[in-house]
């Protein structure tokens, strides 16, 4: 399993319309074969700042990830949105309960 945790820093002003977005691209990442979850998390003392938690089954599912309608879509809405560039950390999941959302 990789899991992938996505820092993303909003700008002010944008944090409903980004939050809008990335849950419309979080309900659809997580009706994808390669996708055991995909978490939205929003810091509770900066409503500006998100994590994304994107656990994938196998090596090849975040590549074809970054393919689908909604991950196009969702970056052209919310790229606009960043303050800066998102920062990725990399992990290999070791306790990754799956949910079946679909």
């Amino acid at each position: 399993m990789k899991v992938v945790l996505v820092r993303i820093q909003v700008k002010p002003g944008a944090e409903e319309a980004f939050l809008a977005a990335t849950l419309e691209n979080a309900r659809a990442s997580n009706r994808e074969p390669g996708v055991a979850r995909f978490d939205v998390l929003r810091d509770a003392g900066d409503p500006s700042r998100f994590v994304l938690v994107e656990a994938y089954r196998d090596e090849e599912a975040p590549a074809r990830h970054k393919e689908t309608a909604h991950y196009l879509r969702w970056k052209e809405i919310a790229e606009p949105l960043m303050a800066g560039e998102r920062t990725r950390e990399f992990y290999e999941g070791a306790y990754v309960p799956e949910r079946d959302l679909r």
